[in-house]
């Protein structure tokens, strides 16, 4: 049961994903911070929820089930964040694991063409030593790169693995919506008014196109990327359309963006879909 001005945190990352934050540090530093909702949404990883949520149960904080899932859609990027599964039993995992597997297969032959241009990493083993020294993601090709000396920025290493063959893997925005529903989750783009690179802008003209083709859920109004402008932009279209709506920090560790205390009667209505109750039936939309 949830009181309108709870505190509450949808959109956030652990270093099961692209996170800096330890999924036990993380659980302590939002049971220290006193929120009382949470969801913990790591990049196309639904294998570390039930774990997630077992850590966070021994310290009373409720965490809902969610994922980031990395999709396209006619070519245009999204990322949808997906909530309400079950951890042990989805469709969502099948849709993951095709598209880890793509992704590590890619991540491999970068590094074999690296290798095969004259860049050597005589410290793989050490530096990937939580992973017993292999390739787990993209970056740790970017990442050895670094470490070598061969590169001095990450922008710098992104474009050699690029030119080395990198392709960002993703899944199709239809099928892991159809595997989310299915699963009795709800799905919402995420930060969808972000502008930077390689990232597509969703404007009024975009969603609709996408909502004929993607039977969507809502989206992820409330983000640190998006302007006061854009916010009001998408509060207009969801009640427009009568779409869901979330808020987050998408916090990566404590040396970037700390998690957000956001009023949960902002998302009241996404949260009573995914079966939570309030004590009041305030609504309000102001963060």
């Amino acid at each position: 049961m949830l009181d309108p001005s709870s505190s509450v945190d949808l959109h956030m990352h652990t270093n099961y994903s692209d996170g800096r934050w330890p999924a036990q540090q993380l659980i302590d530093y939002l049971v220290e911070e006193h929120f009382d909702l949470v969801a913990v949404t790591d990049h196309d990883r639904v294998d570390k929820v039930a774990e997630i949520q077992a850590l966070a149960a021994e310290k009373h904080l409720p965490v809902l089930a969610g994922v980031e899932m990395s999709t396209q859609w006619n070519g245009n990027m999204a990322h949808l964040l997906c909530y309400g599964f079950d951890p042990a039993q989805n469709y969502l995992q099948s849709v993951t694991t095709k598209v880890a597997q793509l992704q590590l297969e890619n991540t491999y032959a970068v590094n074999d063409e690296l290798k095969r241009q004259g860049y050597t990493f005589p410290r793989q083993e050490v530096m990937l030593a939580e992973n017993d020294g292999k390739l787990r993601l993209p970056s740790d090709n970017i990442r050895l790169l670094l470490e070598h000396g061969h590169v001095a920025t990450y922008r710098a290493g992104l474009q050699i693995i690029e030119k080395a063959g990198f392709r960002s893997i993703m899944a199709d925005m239809a099928e892991t919506v159809d595997a989310a529903h299915r699963s009795d989750a709800l799905c919402l783009i995420a930060h969808p008014g972000r502008r930077e690179r390689g990232f597509t802008f969703y404007d009024i003209g975009l969603l609709d196109q996408l909502r004929v083709d993607v039977p969507i859920d809502g989206i992820e109004v409330y983000h640190p990327y998006h302007t006061p402008d854009v916010i009001e932009m998408y509060l207009d279209y969801i009640q427009k359309h009568d779409l869901l709506l979330s808020t987050g920090s998408d916090s990566h560790g404590v040396s970037g963006r700390m998690p957000k205390k956001h009023r949960a009667e902002i998302s009241k209505k996404l949260l009573e879909r995914l079966g939570i109750m309030f004590t009041s039936s305030d609504t309000s939309l102001s963060s």
